[in-house]
């Protein structure tokens, strides 16, 4: 089979290990001049493992060792915890530095993957992909699109819906130096949240997000130590630890609305060209994960052969993805909440809750297995 995977992130690089371990003549194509990771961490939990277990890349994240907080939860600015979770809920979480497994994904590529970088697509086809540069790739048996947000695949498969703003933008960062923690998780203000997640050196991955017009232009670390420097401990000190040019802001956006289809003919598409969503449930790379382990072991069973397979994932994809995209737009929605009576009743529904309900919620999502090869 001759597959070429447009996009070298965290989907393509998944994607192209699980269809060359079934015997595919894989190329891979990166607009951008090398492949590499950009962003500062990400979280992936057990339904990310399982699915990076199923493509045989479990060995690309470590164990979780020296973190042992027992604390993790959702927390006031001045430090009032409004919901815990049970540790047993998040115990296969892996906070990772976003580069440091993009690398470790690309080491672990076999021999049957071609990488050409500085490559741009024009417009794909059934059986061919047109680049920028006037040439094309013919006879190919499937042409995965996992080039992101902004897909140029996108349009081929489905009525692109184009992608929305939210609302608010995110600052992210790791620690340039270890922070000792006692908790962790998410903070909510009004208009603005702090998320800690501590990493296995101690070093500590934060975002913040705050509510922002599409006119406004946000600023640097100075904006986030002027915005959350009252916040309750040790946020400050996180900041303090953080090189401000690790910093990175970026908006939030998501797919304007959900596709009617991840399939068309032999073109397909994976993680954030199929599903782009809002941080807020930390899913984005896992269900990238999710959707190659998905394909590939859907084409690696044989039998009915590769059109069936696609129709196949395409149905059990969009149907989870979807119900996690639209969970992952209201929490944000809601904690981005503003008004004073907006945000004493989002605690007092977050206190009244049971912890138990939150943690059913977050094992079901990661409540996930590849299909059988």
């Amino acid at each position: 089979m001759k597959v070429v995977i447009v996009g070298a992130g965290i989907a393509g690089l998944c994607t192209a290990a699980g269809l060359s371990s079934l015997g595919a003549e894989v190329t891979l194509l990166e607009r951008s001049a090398e492949v590499r990771g950009g962003g500062s961490g990400l979280s992936l939990f057990g339904n990310g493992l399982r699915a990076l277990e199923s493509l045989g890349l479990r060995a690309a994240v470590p164990d979780a060792v020296g973190v042992s907080l027992t604390v993790n939860g959702t927390r006031r600015a001045d430090g009032r915890w409004l919901t815990r979770f049970d540790p047993s809920a998040i115990e296969q979480l892996r906070v990772v530095r976003r580069g440091d497994l993009h690398e470790a994904l690309l080491g672990r590529l076999g021999s049957g993957v071609e990488i050409r970088t500085g490559t741009a697509v024009r417009e794909v086809r059934d059986g061919s992909v047109r680049l920028e540069d006037g040439t094309s790739i013919d006879s190919c048996d499937l042409v995965v699109g996992a080039d992101g947000l902004r897909s140029r695949v996108r349009p081929a498969v489905a009525d692109d819906p184009g992608v929305a703003y939210r609302g608010y933008v995110a600052w992210r960062a790791v620690t340039a130096r270890p922070v000792h923690l006692d908790a962790a998780g998410e903070t909510m203000g009004r208009g603005q949240r702090f998320g800690i997640a501590p990493l296995p050196d101690g070093h500590v991955y934060w975002f913040a997000s705050v509510t922002y017009g599409q006119s406004g232009e946000p600023g640097g670390i100075d904006e986030v130590r002027q915005r959350f420097s009252g916040w309750h401990a040790p946020i400050g000190e996180i900041l303090d630890a953080t090189d401000p040019t690790d910093v990175g802001v970026l908006p939030i956006e998501e797919l304007a609305r959900p596709l009617s289809t991840f399939v068309r003919g032999r073109r397909v598409l994976v993680g954030d060209a199929a599903h782009a969503m809002t941080p807020n449930l930390g899913q984005g790379a896992n269900q990238a994960m999710e959707d190659a382990a998905t394909l590939a072991a859907l084409l690696g069973q044989g039998g009915a052969g590769v059109d069936e397979a696609l129709r196949t994932y395409d149905r059990l994809r969009r149907r989870r993805t979807r119900r996690i995209a639209r969970q992952a737009s209201v929490i944000g929605r809601v904690g981005q909440w503003r008004s004073g009576p907006a945000v004493r009743l989002r605690e007092l529904a977050l206190r009244a809750a049971p912890d138990a309900a939150l943690d059913r919620r977050l094992r079901r999502i990661q409540d996930w297995q590849p299909p059988v090869r």
